[in-house]
């Protein structure tokens, strides 16, 4: 991506600071995409708008953003930069190789592809009693249930503290991006809380341990070493974030696609396990949930005929990439028999910071989708279809389907 006679960034073109605000982002970005390959906003972050800067994710010559977007906010202490400052995904080189490899040895393929019939029968155990019983709130009956049970499954969590393990998920999920600062106040209580509460599983599994996750994650952070009590406590943190509100928008969004197309719902529901793969990577491209990934150039680079210096932030944009025409064939149809996935779906990043919990997120939503359509093919999406949030997760609040 070298070009001899590089123009400066301020002759790119100027975007708007969250594309995902837009009244239709993908419209947006495709005029943006087709005006220049790269964007900058007023604030200096520069939005690399085509597939091919993916590669840019597992460049040495970028690195992970860590805690600027706090600074930024003036966010320099407290419970959301400590999660910030003890956590694999917002560290680089050494410091996430320490933090990552306890959870990659425990947190294993094998562990999580086993969670598969667990998912599929918590689907079918969520959705056959709606049938046929009127309006339902999918995101918090449904979409939300599925990963925070299994997460909890997982963790040895009670039942019994499911409703506020999520309310914790919800406000804690926030701190991952640019926050809301008048929200600043509830989410450091739910962090503080939320943090108690994986304390004292930690705590419980040293004192009486049992054949789970939790404890041999216990007993490999103790036997390794390397890890402080905050960082042992974030990484756990980590994982229920991550798994847990992607999945949820996710399956709301490619199930409300799906019902928007007809034609595919209806082969969806004519062959569920032959295509519930091709749905899930559709769903994932079509609207992504999570919309970029950003980076920090460490050094200056020439990217499709501009330069960048060192210290610029870069943010991938997935809601541009994951429709670009130069990888996509007609990238704006929804088409879950698509061929022309990459063999890495970039949604869950690569490299060093690939996302632990890919096959995890993959099974959710492959076997919730294939149980709706399976169990209610008469399925229908009721009022508007959703519209994600601005923000790095785009998250969706409210989506109402009828089961049928």
């Amino acid at each position: 991506m070298e070009h001899p006679l590089a123009r400066p960034l301020s002759e790119a073109p100027e975007i708007a600071f969250d594309p995902g605000a837009e009244t239709d982002p993908h419209a947006y970005l495709k005029a943006m995409r087709e005006q220049a390959p790269l964007a900058r906003t007023p604030m200096g972050l520069v939005i690399a708008l085509r597939h091919r800067h993916l590669e840019l994710i597992t460049s040495d010559a970028t690195r992970q953003l860590e805690t600027e977007t706090k600074v930024m906010q003036g966010i320099t202490e407290g419970p959301i930069w400590d999660i910030m400052t003890t956590g694999m995904l917002f560290a680089n080189g050494e410091t996430h190789r320490r933090r990552r490899a306890p959870v990659a040895r425990t947190f294993a393929f094998k562990l999580m592809e086993a969670m598969r019939p667990k998912a599929a029968e918590l689907a079918a155990e969520l959705v056959r009693p709606r049938i046929g019983a009127g309006p339902i709130d999918f995101v918090n009956d449904i979409a939300a249930q599925i990963p925070a049970r299994i997460i909890a499954d997982i963790l040895g969590i009670p039942r019994s503290d499911l409703p506020v393990f999520m309310r914790w998920i919800a406000d804690t999920a926030e701190s991952l991006g640019f926050i809301d600062l008048n929200r600043r106040a509830q989410i450091e209580r739910s962090l503080v809380e939320f943090n108690g509460y994986v304390q004292s599983l930690l705590d419980d599994r040293r004192k009486a341990p049992r054949d789970d996750f939790l404890s041999e994650y216990v007993r490999t952070t103790a036997e390794e070493g390397e890890l402080s009590e905050a960082e042992t406590r974030t990484q756990v943190l980590g994982l229920i974030l991550a798994g847990s509100d992607t999945t949820r928008g996710s399956l709301c969004l490619t199930l409300a696609h799906l019902l928007r197309h007809p034609d595919q719902w209806r082969a969806f529901c004519a062959d569920p396990d032959g295509l519930k793969k091709g749905v899930v990577a559709e769903g994932l491209r079509y609207d992504p949930i999570v919309s970029g990934i950003p980076r920090v150039a460490l050094r200056d680079l020439d990217i499709d005929g501009y330069r960048v210096p060192a210290g610029t932030p870069i943010a991938v944009s997935l809601l541009s990439a994951l429709r670009d025409p130069e990888v996509y064939a007609d990238p704006d149809r929804f088409d879950i028999r698509r061929q022309d996935h990459p063999r890495w779906h970039p949604i869950f990043g690569g490299g060093a910071h690939r996302c632990l919990g890919e096959a995890l997120a993959k099974a959710e939503m492959e076997e919730t989708l294939a149980a709706i359509a399976r169990l209610a093919p008469n399925t229908t999406l009721l009022g508007d279809p959703p519209r994600p949030a601005p923000g790095a997760i785009r998250q969706v609040s409210e989506m109402r389907v009828a089961f049928a």
